[in-house]
């Protein structure tokens, strides 16, 4: 990067905080290659939604580049539902780590699964990947969540995640969003609350939303579901150089002020 503006502290590679996970929705070799070429360095981990892991025979080669730039994969939540629904977990935990997966996702917004079960399955899951785990229904009117999701976390995070993900989906339009894709401040505030922001992932597929949560908690908020194209427009709203988040006030130069 050129260094002739001044802008907001950030955190470098490998990142404890100030995550930007993607949400990979079955981009090819070639399309992950160019994304990564330009934008590697502000990707932490790369989510393979879905089950388009599944499906993906090339699976193992793009989870090889990632792991090349330094970039966790993680297996999305919906295809390990689906494997403990038909009693199958097991196997594909052991699949996703023989192909090559770092981190896993445990969620339970597809599948009838209650908190305890998803406790199991994050403390099996944990003992060999690195365990993110989201809170929140998938459907949108999902009722008090600002009541219920803190509880869930705290209660995730002692089974052994690491981090949590607050339901967003890649509409930004249920869980941490109204329908209509606004925040809901008090749903944030609760779960922060209980677990403090350096250990939530916000789910914030949208411009707007991400920019609310750099201008509520800083360049080095975690954001996650950002889309493949849009890595390098949220790194611009993490450093100010987007109107949404520009709010330092202009500051000339001593050389310019005696040219």
């Amino acid at each position: 990067m050129p260094d002739f503006l001044e802008l907001p502290a950030r955190s470098a590679k490998p990142r404890a905080t100030g995550l930007t996970h993607v949400l990979d929705q079955g981009a090819g070799v070639a399309a992950a290659s160019d994304v990564l070429a330009s934008a590697a360095a502000h990707i932490d981990i790369w989510k393979i939604g879905w089950g388009t892991a599944y499906l993906d025979s090339a699976i193992e080669a793009k989870l090889a580049l990632l792991a090349e730039h330094r970039v966790a994969a993680c297996l999305g939540g919906t295809l390990l539902e689906i494997a403990w629904a038909q009693g199958v977990a097991a196997d594909c935990l052991a699949w996703a780590g023989d192909v090559g997966f770092r981190y896993v996702e445990v969620s339970r917004g597809t599948v009838a699964m209650s908190r305890t079960q998803k406790r199991e399955l994050i403390r099996r899951a944990s003992r060999d990947f690195d365990v993110l785990a989201e809170v929140g229904a998938k459907a949108p009117g999902e009722p008090n969540p600002a009541r219920h999701w803190p509880g869930e976390c705290l209660a995730d995070l002692e089974a052994g995640a690491r981090w949590v993900v607050t339901e967003g989906r890649q509409s930004g339009t249920v869980g941490t969003f109204d329908e209509a894709g606004r925040v809901r401040p008090e749903v944030v505030e609760a779960v922060v609350g209980a677990v403090g922001e350096r250990r939530v992932i916000f789910e914030a597929p949208r411009t707007g939303q991400q920019a609310w949560f750099v201008r509520r908690f800083g360049a080095d908020v975690n954001l996650g579901n950002v889309a493949l194209g849009d890595v390098l427009s949220v790194e611009t709203l993490r450093l100010g150089l987007r109107s949404d988040t520009a709010a330092v006030p202009r500051r000339e130069r001593a050389e310019r002020d005696t040219a």
